[in-house]
């Protein structure tokens, strides 16, 4: 606001910061109040986010300005990036250059092959944030969020939660009214659903225009002169733009303290702008013109070199630009002194020479040879259609971006292809670049339609990878049938390269899977052993997958073991495609869960993790987090499973991999029954339809359908869930597929099919299972499944009673209150002696692990034999305090109070950064608190001993 501006007041920085308005600062005390709230909680060791939006001119850029001047005052650290139009191009560059020099992304840029880097580009930059922010607090500012490319929003998605431990206040603002932002829309909701303060800046009131004319012109306003709000609506820029113009040239007068009007010349706000461009010489407005072009901000050589001008020439133009106050200093560069006055500046430049000066911009940033991205920026607008240089340098701006940005890579090839005539030779890598962008971003059906499109154009060699990556696409998609049948006429070619025909006899394989198509699949993968030399890795390791998954169908497990370890060893070699490694050690951990090996689960899952975040498997990186969700459910840990579930679905729907999603709800949704939340499990429930998705690939529909029959079973429709599992009871291989993976089924769909008096189904569960334990003695977890099973279909005790050697907790009291119903109906009092005391057992159980439903249902059975046992009767973790952490978010609390950052302790923890935060944001709800500070605290009185390095 002219001089004024920049004032705050040196109490900015004391106790209190400063009041609610001072020159230069008017009408804003709430929004104010709520900022300062912020920065002194920040001073106390808490987080937060803070939204600022509203129209341009209306103080979002001025409140950043006050704010990083009392948080410098107050002790934190500053950091401000901003967005532009023309950097919307660049992954991350608004982070980047509020962070600056201290940002190092270390080698993930070299990494060879089609990888995609998102995530270790976030890594990165999340590693250095947290590095800094442990050392004090910091107030991290970005403005002109509407300009932001898809990588800085998707950093803000994830760091806002997993950094919310740390004295780090966020302050983002965005204009809005300029169009339609729906990426910025959804995060702001986000951030705004979790507990971001959200300010919409509205126009100043009559009150704040009258302080702020008072400010500008030294006297308190007559009415004539507060009339001039009239003609900006409030607008904060626009009316000090305006009090300053018309007090230059000498419009009020001041007499006795008060200012009035002596000129009827009343000119619109928005002239008044404009008229500071015709007050400038014709050679400063065209320089002007062509700086607008180069962005808000731009170099003076930049602008030197596209007006072929030397930079002394510049000069005496740049000169009258800053006089005018069109321009300013900006670091090492020059900036327009607003938003608005930019805007005012391009649109005074006819379209078709916007777009020729554009394309001059561009072609001038590529004849550097640096990076073309910032050159596409400007060709985007300024190409015309069959443009070669133009599009030349789109195509290098594309690739440049596609491993670390795929949706502004997209943009760009798609960008690219709109402008290029039906005969350019350049379409079809075009076309290439645009369907690899739009397949790891999840816009598959997009993908799908431009590979098909591709098809028809492609000369044979070229159209041999597009099969393939239009299969691979279907595989995406929940289409393994058609991902097969493209394959199956690619490999019918005589002279396709041994790597290609190696990926596509492994997507075959995994396409099978995904049918549990076994008797094909199986011929096949045994062919493919059996002639080694034939086939490459690729192919051998597919074989080896489909006849570990068939073993298992078929009952063999220590074959499926076997299967598994040998691909293993063989993806360990690097001589498979990256996209194939990890699924060996995924099947694994299953192999072990199921077997519950929960050691061996757990480190299966860590190495799968590390691979697929070292060879940027984007698409699978919600698989560990929701691999450990179940396995944490299985070791009868809730929380914890909780915890993973919620960290694989957030990573899920921020990389748009909705499959995943849908397994990370379902997990949701059976945490909450085991909890009693029958209505918490049914909202899951109805979000999991909501979500029009293809099945997480490894999870299938298996694991999906028993928590769908479970939720209908708790809300009293047990018909509901036996039609929910028909194909389980009626299909072999799913029957058996369903047993061996998820062994606690057997005894639950046997209990549930005789409650519905389908004894059919029942026996037929059963005969699986005793056939499955007595093919696998070698794993006695089997029988003891079996034998539960068993046990309810005939009334067997005995078989009852060995389910105490189950490893699972949950099971394990499943079994003792089975063995209590059937002692309970059983005649005598010893019997009845024996049913409570099996009873007791299974509500202790199922109390140890919080399953609070399921111990409110043996309560009622124990009332029914005269027997009464109230909630707090038996040990139970209370809701809140230090009692209610877990073991595992004790573990946390202690690495984090020993001044850990999160993505150390994850790694002593072989825990993933996410679920880290997960857990904090969890610890801090428990504690009611809000700051590390005030845990290390807590820790050191309730736990001393977890401050010690063990």
């Amino acid at each position: 606001m002219g001089d004024i501006s920049h004032n705050v007041p040196e109490t900015a920085g004391g106790p209190e910061f400063c009041g609610a308005s001072w020159p230069g600062w008017r009408g804003r005390a709430r929004e104010w109040e709520l900022v300062v709230g912020l920065i002194r909680a920040a001073q106390a060791g808490r987080g937060g986010v803070v939204l600022i939006e509203g129209r341009p001119g209306v103080g979002k850029s001025r409140m950043l300005d006050v704010a990083a001047t009392a948080a410098g005052k107050a002790g934190l650290g500053i950091a401000r990036g901003v967005a532009d139009e023309l950097t919307q191009l660049v992954p991350l560059a608004p982070l980047m250059s509020a962070l600056g020099e201290s940002l190092s992304l270390g080698d993930c840029a070299s990494i060879s092959g089609p990888a995609d880097q998102r995530l270790l580009l976030l890594e990165g930059l999340q590693e250095q944030l947290e590095q800094r922010v442990a050392e004090g607090p910091l107030l991290l500012m970005l403005d002109n969020l509407e300009w932001a490319d898809p990588m800085t929003l998707l950093a803000l998605r994830s760091m806002t939660r997993d950094l919310a431990s740390y004295p780090l206040v966020w302050m983002l603002t965005r204009t809005t009214g300029s169009g339609d932002t729906p990426r910025l829309d959804r995060l702001f909701e986000v951030l705004e659903h979790d507990s971001a303060v959200r300010i919409r800046l509205k126009a100043l009131d009559e009150q704040a225009v009258a302080n702020v004319v008072t400010d500008v012109l030294g006297a308190e306003p007559d009415p004539e002169v507060l009339a001039l709000a009239n003609l900006v609506d409030g607008n904060s820029f626009l009316l000090v733009d305006l009090l300053e113009k018309l007090k230059s040239e000498s419009v009020f007068q001041v007499v006795d303290g008060h200012a009035r009007l002596v000129s009827g010349r009343l000119p619109r706000a928005r002239a008044v702008t404009q008229e500071r461009l015709e007050g400038v010489s014709e050679r400063t407005r065209h320089l002007l013109q062509g700086a607008a072009v180069l962005g808000r901000s731009f170099s003076v050589k930049d602008l030197a070199e596209m007006l072929g001008e030397s930079t002394s020439g510049l000069l005496p133009m740049l000169e009258e630009a800053m006089s005018a106050g069109i321009v300013e200093p900006d670091g090492g560069e020059l900036a327009f002194r607003h938003d608005l006055l930019w805007q005012a500046v391009v649109e005074t430049i006819p379209v078709p020479v916007r777009q020729a000066l554009h394309r001059d911009a561009g072609e001038m940033l590529l004849r550097r040879s640096g990076s073309a991205v910032l050159a596409a920026a400007h060709l985007i607008h300024g190409a015309s259609r069959g443009d070669a240089t133009a599009l030349l340098g789109l195509d290098q701006a594309a690739r440049e971006v596609l491993r670390s940005s795929p949706q502004t890579a997209a943009d760009l090839a798609q960008r690219a292809l709109a402008l290029s005539d039906p005969t350019d030779p350049g379409w079809l890598g075009r076309a290439a670049t645009a369907i690899d962008a739009l397949t790891a971003i999840g816009r598959l059906t997009e993908a799908a339609d431009l590979a098909r499109a591709a098809l028809g154009r492609a000369p044979p060699a070229q159209a041999l990878r597009l099969h393939r990556a239009l299969a691979y696409i279907l595989l995406l998609s929940g289409r393994p049938a058609d991902a097969v049948a493209e394959v199956e006429d690619l490999l019918a070619q005589q002279d396709m390269p041994d790597d290609l025909r190696g990926i596509a006899e492994w997507t075959v394989f995994w396409g099978l899977i995904c049918l549990n198509d076994f008797g094909k699949g199986r011929l096949r993968a045994v062919a493919v052993l059996t002639d080694r030399g034939q086939h490459n890795d690729a192919a051998v390791v597919g074989a080896l997958l489909l006849l570990a998954r068939f073993a298992i169908v078929d009952g063999r497990v220590t074959d499926s073991f076997a299967y598994l370890h040998e691909a293993v060893q063989i993806a360990d070699g690097g001589r498979v495609e990256a996209i194939q490694r990890p699924y060996a050690r995924l099947l694994l951990s299953l192999n072990y869960r199921a077997m519950r090996q929960f050691e061996e689960t757990d480190i299966a899952i860590h190495a799968a993790e590390e691979e697929i975040k070292d060879l940027g498997l984007t698409v699978l990186a919600a698989q560990p987090a929701l691999f450990r969700s179940v396995l944490r459910l299985a070791a009868g840990h809730l929380d914890d499973a909780a915890a993973e579930a919620q960290t694989g679905l957030t990573i899920a729907d921020e990389l748009g991999t909705l499959g995943f999603v849908r397994v990370g709800v379902s997990m949701l949704a059976l945490i909450a029954m085991r909890r009693g939340d029958i209505e918490g499990a049914a909202r899951h429930i109805e979000r999991y339809h909501s979500i029009h998705a293809a099945p997480g690939m490894l999870f299938g529909w298996v694991w999906e359908r028993w928590v769908m029959a479970a939720v209908a079973e708790a809300q009293g429709d047990p018909e509901q869930a036996v039609d929910i599992l028909h194909a389980i009871y009626t299909d072999k291989d799913e029957r058996c597929w369903a047993l061996m993976t998820t062994p606690l089924m057997a005894a639950w769909m046997t209990r549930l099919a005789l409650a519905t008096a389908n004894r059919p189904y029942a026996q037929t569960i059963v005969d699986t299972a005793e056939s499955l334990a007595r093919d696998n003695p070698d794993f006695p977890v089997i029988a003891v499944t079996a034998a539960h099973a068993r046990g309810l279909l005939y009334q067997d005790p005995a078989a009852l009673a060995s389910t105490a050697d189950q490893p699972e907790p949950w099971a394990r009291a499943s079994g003792a209150e089975d063995l209590g119903v059937l002692l309970a109906d059983t005649p005598g009092a010893s019997a009845r002696e024996q049913a409570i005391e099996s009873l007791d057992r299974a509500l202790d159980g199922y109390q140890h692990i919080g399953a609070l439903r399921d111990a409110a249902r043996v309560r009622a059975r124990l009332r029914a034999l005269g027997v009464r046992r109230r909630h707090w009767d038996q040990p139970q973790r209370p809701a809140f305090g230090w009692d209610s952490l877990t073991d595992t978010e004790r573990a946390v609390a202690g690495l984090i109070a020993r001044g850990l950052t999160n993505r150390q302790a994850a790694a002593r923890m072989f825990l993933s950064p996410h679920t880290v935060s997960t857990h904090l944001r969890r610890i801090f709800a428990k504690l009611d608190i809000a700051s590390r500070v005030e845990l290390a605290c807590i820790v050191a009185d309730e736990c001393p001993a977890l401050l010690r390095d063990s």
